[in-house]
């Protein structure tokens, strides 16, 4: 090669150097998002529903049920989270939470959804189904897509968050059952209160509406339903309240832990045999994913350290607190389920 090939070579080099240089200064200035930055990938997460109901139903104790443990722990081993097995026993029934961690600290955010399914579909239009087990594309696999998705990018430095896939959480109003033992077993162990605890449900919808849950935390829900007004999200993340849902955010209420549900509950295929895949759309998985993602991400060590945001109207705050009232939308006993030894299994994924 010659010095004059060399020379070319090296401005050629250069230049391209300063290419590189000049579109990375203009997405910064742009505010254009960086090709190597994780983000979340609603696509993907739908692509998670459908592998979930590809399955069959995860009714406790089937088949499904036993693989869908495995695969969310292949997965979260992937993601580079630790995971383990919480067991225990409720009303008769073993349960399994799975419970994921990237560190020994304890939780100061708790991110989580319910992956079960209903053992029959008694909501069905048809009554020859009614005896069917729902799919739960919607009702279970959806949330546990967007926090599979949310262990692929939420930030190596956030604050310490646990990701928690809930088991036994849809079977109320069945004899020998209730709603959300999975939940309150996880609860009943907790050593350290976390400074929230958010849960997904239902939030697959294509044609989705989040309104603001009435037991929900209203601070905390506040905070939430500002991050996705600023990303975009406002029709779909709605400040009005809406229902008073029993769902897997009571547990850590009654606790004394700040909670709330993101819920679509005007789903007309909920516990019917219609809650498929196909109902199921990415960009609301994408816009809740986003928006957990951007709060997780914003919030610091100290909880006062978080930027304000847009809050609800005093009047919006009064008239949630009068709501709060309002019986749940799933009705239940809530009599008091004793508690049971509970114990955890490091999964050898």
């Amino acid at each position: 090669m010659t010095p004059r090939s060399i020379g070319r070579m090296l401005l050629v080099l250069f230049s391209l150097s300063l290419v590189g240089l000049f579109a990375g200064w203009v997405m910064k200035i742009s505010g254009l998002p960086n090709a190597t930055s994780d983000k979340f990938n609603g696509q993907k997460a739908l692509k998670d529903v459908q592998y979930q109901t590809s399955l069959g139903p995860r009714t406790p104790g089937s088949p499904a049920h036993d693989r869908i443990v495995e695969w969310i722990g292949a997965e979260l081993k992937s993601a580079g989270w630790q995971a383990e097995v919480q067991e225990a026993s409720r009303m008769g029934h073993p349960i399994q939470n799975i419970v994921a961690r990237r560190s020994n600290q304890p939780p100061q955010i708790i991110l989580a959804a319910h992956y079960d399914s209903r053992l029959v579909a008694d909501r069905d239009p048809d009554a020859g189904k009614r005896s069917e087990a729902v799919p739960g594309a919607n009702d279970g696999a959806s949330g546990v897509a967007v926090l599979l998705e949310l262990a692929r990018t939420l930030p190596a430095d956030s604050v310490p968050v646990w990701l928690v896939f809930f088991d036994a959480e849809d079977n109320g109003n069945l004899p020998g059952w209730d709603w959300i033992l999975g939940s309150r077993a996880f609860v009943d162990t907790l050593a350290q209160k976390p400074r929230a605890a958010i849960i997904i449900d239902m939030i697959g919808d294509a044609d989705l509406n989040i309104y603001l849950e009435k037991n929900s935390d209203a601070q905390l829900a506040t905070q939430i339903w500002a991050h996705a007004a600023s990303l975009g999200y406002g029709k779909a993340f709605i400040p009005v309240p809406g229902y008073s849902i029993l769902d897997d955010h009571i547990p850590f209420i009654q606790a004394g832990i700040p909670a709330v549900d993101i819920i679509d509950f005007d789903y007309p295929y909920w516990h019917t045999t219609a809650d498929t895949a196909d109902k199921v759309s990415a960009a609301s998985l994408q816009a809740v994913g986003e928006t957990l993602l951007a709060w997780v991400s914003e919030q610091k060590a100290n909880p006062s350290s978080s930027k304000s945001l847009p809050a609800l109207t005093q009047v919006q705050v009064n008239n949630w607190a009068t709501l709060r009232s309002i019986p749940a939308a799933r009705p239940s006993s809530r009599a008091a389920v004793p508690a049971s030894a509970c114990r955890s299994r490091v999964v050898s994924w």
